[in-house]
């Protein structure tokens, strides 16, 4: 094999493995979101029973009774750790694409670098546009 077809193979090998790291980290934060739909569920599920009540978890493949407290506080903790985990991804994911797309010889996404605005800075702008 002759030197460019070795450059181009290893090209599109670099290539194709950044894809595949861009593919399962999506993945990744789809099965994030799904466990943290399914707390929000249970979250739901717990304001029906009184905060005196245990309440039935499941840990692995049994069922243990634990306070309704206790068990909202570490689903809570859960949905913080998910979403602290969804944004990391998410951010990793924006440099991973544009690393792609440079192996790919295409130009940057533009405007794919933007953030939400934060409450506060929604608050300043309600207060500026109510004046």
């Amino acid at each position: 094999m002759d030197e460019t077809a070795q450059r181009i193979l290893e090209n599109l090998t670099e290539v194709e493995v950044a894809a595949e790291d861009i593919l399962s980290d999506k993945q990744q934060i789809v099965d994030l979101d799904l466990r943290r739909n399914r707390n929000r569920e249970a979250l739901s599920a717990l304001r029906n029973h009184s905060p005196n009540d245990n309440v039935k978890v499941c840990f692995g493949n049994m069922f243990i009774k634990f306070p309704q407290e206790s068990t909202r506080s570490m689903i809570l903790k859960d949905q913080e750790q998910l979403d602290k985990e969804i944004t990391d991804l998410r951010k990793r994911l924006k440099a991973k694409v544009n690393r792609l797309n440079e192996l790919q010889g295409k130009p940057e996404l533009r405007g794919y670098n933007l953030s939400p605005l934060s409450n506060d800075e929604i608050k300043a702008i309600d207060s500026l546009l109510k004046k």
